[in-house]
């Protein structure tokens, strides 16, 4: 386990092993590790081109019900859970919690988004920060691990805490669909960082429901984003693979 008592602190305040989580975790979460996030847009493509997206405040608003009654509420609940399976051992529960989560994709093209990204995650976690018993863990799922269980389960192996990987996830999630539409829309790098600011709010807020989370809770209300995503796939011009 990273994080330790009676460590000594280092530069900043940290210890070694807060250190060592919080390095793991801008590296994981970062754009340039390397799942292939910059390839989808979990239907942003579709909104942008019906007009249901065509600025800064109609992002922020589409990406605030993502997150809070959407897919982003949703996959915060999954990485805690598989997360919690995955430091208590629970093989079982955790192959279960990733069989719903695989279950849950609303379309072809997401499903495509989040097993891929999770495939790599997985694979490059293993080639460059294996962990003891992750190997085990992937075993133990009959089903590929989509992309926040994957998350759960190395961060979980790697002994980081679970509050700061699921922040960290939320926001590289935001992100990633803030930097898709900011090449369809388009935005400048400003307005980017204007919707991301706008959206720290309803990403704390995600996380601490999701913490506080059962299974039972999941659900989503994001008929339009669903929508978008299944249209994608016909779509005629297409940057995105979502």
């Amino acid at each position: 386990m990273l994080m330790t008592t009676n460590e000594p602190v280092g530069a900043g305040g940290l210890t070694e092993g807060e250190a060592a989580a919080l390095y793991r975790l801008m590296t994981w979460l970062s754009p340039a590790f390397p799942v292939g996030g910059f390839s989808y847009s979990s239907g942003l493509e579709w909104a942008v081109e019906a007009g249901d997206i065509t600025d800064t405040t109609t992002l922020a608003d589409w990406l605030d019900a993502m997150l809070g009654d959407g897919s982003g509420f949703c996959d915060a609940t999954f990485l805690v859970h598989a997360y919690r399976a995955a430091e208590a051992d629970e093989t079982g529960a955790l192959n279960e919690i990733a069989e719903l989560a695989a279950a849950f994709v609303p379309s072809r093209e997401r499903q495509l988004e989040t097993t891929s990204q999770g495939r790599a995650f997985i694979d490059i976690s293993r080639a460059a920060w294996d962990a003891e018993g992750l190997d085990a863990m992937v075993a133990a799922c009959s089903t590929p691990l989509v992309y926040p269980v994957a998350v759960g389960v190395v961060a979980a192996q790697h002994g980081v805490p679970l509050a700061p990987t699921l922040h960290a996830f939320l926001h590289a999630l935001v992100s990633n669909w803030i930097s898709a539409a900011s090449r369809l829309i388009p935005l400048g790098q400003t307005d980017s960082q204007r919707v991301l600011v706008r959206l720290e709010a309803a990403v704390a807020a995600t996380a601490t429901r999701a913490l506080n989370a059962a299974l039972d809770d999941l659900g989503s209300a994001t008929f339009r984003a669903d929508l978008a995503s299944l249209r994608h796939e016909t779509q005629y011009t297409r940057l995105f693979r979502s």
